[in-house]
């Protein structure tokens, strides 16, 4: 922590610029009296930044060191690395780690910072890779978002990658741009949503959203579930634009799931899974709403 810092802070400041954008289908943009108010403007939210890690040690570093210059208080949640990370880890200060003794998945490691957000009093949680292909700077506009002036607060506020062109954008790998666009408008279609990227791990929480939702899945289709839930609840939505960057393409999504057809079924399978276990149905104006899963 820096000098005559406040814990708790991410730095939170004005927008420089209109990276949002409200999702125009979504139940989340119904005027919602009954979410909480904003906080004091005597004292800005409290903000964690979390990082799901697993076998990451090479990037760890640089992406810690910049992440602490837009971040106060950084949680590592360390998913049973085999490499060299849990030593990187214990080198530095300031930071908290927790870790899992066995690897569980990304879904398993965001769910731990769910929970340490929510335990610890947290008000925004801003979830970032470890793997450099989010920019750290943006923290404290993603998480200003959640409490924008004069409005209702925001209880997802989602990177996109895909809302707007940044000079420098890297080009995705076509079968993961072909399966991210095809799983969007699978979204968007079921759930009543207006989603540009589903899978974009850069966000920011309202931590009070958070104790509404029940993530079970520990993989990388944990966004699927996501959406589902948080369109079952109305929960207010707001994408954010960031640049897209990919420094992996090799990056493994685990044994069979490797196959994008196979990733594919089963990001369909798990989306089929949670739609029914919410009972969730979506009425004629495509706005969506809970009803028997059955009817």
């Amino acid at each position: 922590m820096r000098d005559g810092a406040v814990p708790g802070l991410c730095l939170t400041g004005k927008s420089k610029g209109d990276n949002r954008r409200m999702t125009a289908e979504s139940p989340s943009n119904r005027p919602r009296p009954d979410v909480a108010s904003h906080p004091s403007p005597a004292s800005a939210p409290r903000c964690l930044t979390a990082l799901p890690v697993y076998n990451e040690a090479r990037h760890i570093p640089d992406v810690l060191a910049e992440v602490r210059r837009y971040s106060q208080d950084v949680l590592v949640v360390n998913d049973g690395s085999s490499d060299d990370t849990p030593r990187v880890l214990a080198g530095i200060s300031g930071i908290i780690v927790l870790t899992h003794p066995q690897n569980r998945g990304y879904g398993a490691a965001l769910q731990t910072a769910f929970d340490f957000a929510i335990q610890n009093n947290y008000e925004v949680l801003v979830t970032i890779d470890c793997d450099g292909q989010h920019q750290p700077r943006l923290i404290p506009e993603l998480a200003a978002a959640v409490f924008p002036p004069g409005a209702p607060p925001v209880d997802i506020v989602s990177g996109s990658r895909y809302l707007k062109n940044f000079d420098g954008n890297s080009r995705p790998p076509e079968e993961r741009r072909k399966i991210n666009g095809e799983i969007t408008q699978i979204v968007n279609d079921r759930l009543g949503l207006d989603l540009t990227d589903a899978f974009c791990g850069f966000k920011a929480y309202r931590v009070e959203a958070l104790k509404r939702l029940k993530i079970t899945d520990p993989g990388y289709a944990m966004p699927l579930q996501l959406w589902v839930q948080a369109a079952a609840l109305g929960l207010r939505i707001v994408e954010f634009a960031v640049p897209l960057v990919y420094l992996d393409e090799a990056r493994s999504f685990g044994g069979s799931l490797d196959d994008g057809r196979r990733r594919m079924a089963h990001y369909q399978s798990v989306l089929d899974r949670e739609i029914e276990a919410v009972g969730f149905c979506q009425s004629p104006n495509r706005k969506g709403a809970r009803c028997d899963a059955k009817g």
